[in-house]
């Protein structure tokens, strides 16, 4: 099975990362651009055959190692 996790940092958090991304884009012309966030996504493959099953084993992964989840959030598919 491959798993996608999508993390994020949550609301209230500061991204400096998005607003540097934000403030470049303003200078190259597009000044319709707000509220940038910068994440990561994590693909990987697993062995499991009960998708609710994997989906559970990933999300322990997110909270145990792939997520600070004091300051991130996450989302995981499982396909």
């Amino acid at each position: 099975m491959k798993a996608k996790v999508h993390v994020f940092l949550k609301p209230g958090v500061l991204d400096v990362q998005g607003k540097a991304v934000e403030s470049a884009l303003h200078g190259l012309g597009w000044a319709d651009v707000a509220d940038v966030r910068v994440g990561k996504t994590i693909e990987f493959d697993l062995k499991a055959a009960d998708p609710a099953e994997a989906e559970a084993e990933v999300k322990a992964m997110c909270e145990k190692l792939l997520a600070n989840t004091v300051i991130e959030s996450y989302r995981v598919e499982v396909a």
